[in-house]
């Protein structure tokens, strides 16, 4: 059922969705990311992971960036993304900028989308024509993103089905993965790995000791790269890390481990072009997760509330 809702809603949206109603809408957002990343690289990733936590919870509607209020719930409080997730002023910058140039037309969950793909491409990544006109959901949910989203502690198992939940295959979901070669990770994350797990660099995690203390409570928010040999240039590095053992999340090192996925990261450690296409294709396919579309949710005036 999930992968005819998701061909059924990829098939209204196009990449030239804004060709006429917004010309400059792409070129605005494009100039808002590069900006934000040329002052902190790190936003690159959030602005990434904003958008995959977007599609994960409901698909992808812009439904992460509601706030709360007092007689609505949003996602933000959720574990995965609590303390986690950010990026919000960037996109409200970039919104804001958008709807000086055409009112009500350019939605939030689109914005999500192609920073996304602008976010990589100012780390040197891959580019893709983001399939466009998605609009904007008026609800959220705690719930969802509280079970959806995968967390840091998956085995390989949970994460095959994680990601087939939402239609996307095996393949897809390790090529994802590779976006942890750009961003950090808290100390609370990737603790238990660092002090309890056998499958790790030993002097690798003891480099990593040092700014994450063996004590919930203490240094939880203290941040480490997920790919320490490049943190912030999007490249196939994370896959050559998980080759020696040095995968900073325990769901990382699963990817390699053993199991079914190890010969799909050997290919994109020795091939990173094999790796940069199937990323491309994998995001495509990521954000038309049952996106809304035609006369369903709203164009949001302001992604952080609904209108």
């Amino acid at each position: 059922m999930m992968m005819s809702l998701i061909g059924l809603g990829s098939s209204q949206l196009s990449s030239n969705f804004y060709a006429t109603k917004c010309p400059n809408a792409l070129s605005t957002i494009k100039s808002g990311v590069n900006s934000a990343v040329s002052k902190e690289a790190r936003m690159g990733a959030s602005l990434l992971r904003l958008h995959f936590h977007d599609c994960f919870v409901q698909g992808c509607d812009a439904s992460v960036l509601l706030d709360d209020t007092a007689n609505f719930t949003g996602e933000k409080t959720a574990r995965p993304n609590a303390n986690s997730i950010r990026g919000f002023e960037v996109i409200d910058t970039i919104k804001s900028q958008v709807e000086s140039l055409c009112p009500g037309v350019v939605s939030c969950a689109d914005i999500l989308a192609v920073a996304a793909r602008d976010s990589v491409v100012a780390l040197g990544g891959p580019s893709w024509a983001v399939q466009l006109g998605r609009r904007d959901s008026t609800t959220a949910s705690l719930s969802l993103a509280n079970s959806d989203l995968p967390a840091p502690t998956l085995d390989l198992s949970g994460l095959i089905s994680a990601f087939s939940k939402k239609g996307l295959s095996t393949t897809e979901m390790v090529a994802l993965s590779g976006g942890h070669t750009i961003g950090q990770a808290r100390c609370t994350s990737f603790r238990t790995r660092i002090y309890s797990e056998t499958n790790i660099d030993p002097n690798f995690a003891k480099s990593l000791q040092g700014n994450c203390p063996n004590t919930t409570g203490n240094g939880d928010n203290n941040l480490a790269p997920i790919d320490t040999t490049s943190p912030t240039r999007f490249d196939n590095a994370y896959y050559k890390n998980l080759q020696v053992k040095k995968g900073l999340f325990h769901s990382d090192q699963q990817l390699f481990n053993g199991g079914s996925t190890d010969s799909q990261v050997n290919g994109y450690a020795s091939n990173p072009s094999i790796f940069c296409t199937d990323f491309a294709n994998a995001m495509i396919k990521m954000g038309n997760i049952t996106p809304l579309t035609g006369t369903s949710g709203q164009i949001r005036t302001n992604c952080r509330k609904t209108n």
